[in-house]
C-alpha cells in the first residue's frame, strides 16, 4: 500500500485487540521513527507495550481501549515544534497504515508517563499517536468542502485540486479543518492556520497530506 492509498483508507481507531505487536512490527515502525528523527531533528519515541498512558480516566473519557504503544511526539520547544510533530507524525501514521496497523492522534485524553519516553534539555512532548491492531478499521468523518479550505485565482490546476482532495483526508483536532491553502503566482502555495487549538499540528499534517496529493515536483511553499 502507498501512501496515498493509506490516505484514503485510514480512519482514527480508538479501539484495540489484546493482540501485541510483532518483533518485526516494532523493528519497523522503529526504523521509521529514526529516519524521521534523522531528517526532521525530532526527538520521536516509540513506547511499546506500555499500558497506563491509557488506563486513567481521560483515556476512558476518550473511549480508548488496550492501547498499549505509541508514538511519543518530542522535539525541543519553540514556535516550530508542533507543526512538525504534525507533518513527521502523518507520515509515521500513513507508514503505520501501509504496514497494516491503525492509529489515531492524541493531544489530551492520555496520561503522561514520564518513565516512558526521554526529554533532553529544552524538549517537550507535544502529543502521541496510538498505534496497534484496531478491532475496526474506523469510520470517516464529515469534511468541509473544498472550496472553504483553499483559494486560487482562476481554474484550478490538476495538481493543485489533487493536493487538496488529499488535504480534505488529513485527520485534525475534532475534524476542525481550520486552515487555508492559497495558490500564489509561479505554482507557489502558502499554507495558513486558523484560530482554535491545535491548529499548528492540524497544518503540519495536512501540508503532508497535500504534497503527496500535488506531487512536490508540481509546485514550492511560500
Amino acid at each position: 500500500m502507498t501512501e496515498l492509498e493509506a490516505i484514503q483508507v485510514r480512519h482514527s481507531v480508538r479501539q484495540y485487540l489484546n493482540k501485541p505487536l510483532k518483533p518485526d512490527e516494532l523493528a519497523r515502525l522503529r526504523a521509521e521513527v529514526d529516519a524521521c528523527n534523522r531528517e526532521s531533528g525530532l526527538h520521536i519515541q516509540l513506547v511499546a507495550n506500555e499500558p497506563k498512558a491509557f488506563e486513567g480516566s481521560m483515556a476512558r473519557y476518550g473511549k480508548f481501549s488496550n492501547v498499549t504503544n505509541y508514538f511519543a511526539l518530542v522535539g525541543k520547544a519553540g514556535p516550530d515544534l508542533q507543526e512538525k510533530c504534525g507533518y513527521w507524525g502523518e507520515r509515521l501514521v500513513l507508514r503505520s497504515q501501509a504496514m497494516g496497523l491503525n492509529t489515531c492522534w492524541v493531544a489530551l485524553t492520555f496520561s503522561k508517563v514520564k518513565s516512558a519516553y526521554t526529554l533532553d534539555e529544552g524538549e517537550k512532548l507535544a502529543a502521541v499517536i496510538a498505534v496497534g491492531h484496531g478491532t475496526t478499521q474506523g469510520v470517516p468523518h464529515k469534511s468541509k468542502t473544498m472550496e472553504e479550505v483553499s483559494k486560487v485565482d482562476g481554474p484550478m490546476p490538476d495538481w493543485f485540486k489533487a493536493g487538496m482532495e488529499a488535504v480534505l483526508l488529513a485527520p485534525t483536532a475534532v475534524n476542525q479543518q481550520k486552515f487555508l491553502f492559497t495558490l500564489e503566482k509561479d505554482s507557489r502555495v502558502s499554507a495558513q492556520p486558523g484560530h482554535a487549538f491545535y491548529v499548528k499540528m492540524d497544518l503540519g499534517i495536512a501540508k503532508y497530506h497535500f504534497e503527496l496529493g500535488a506531487g512536490t515536483e508540481n509546485f514550492q511553499w511560500k
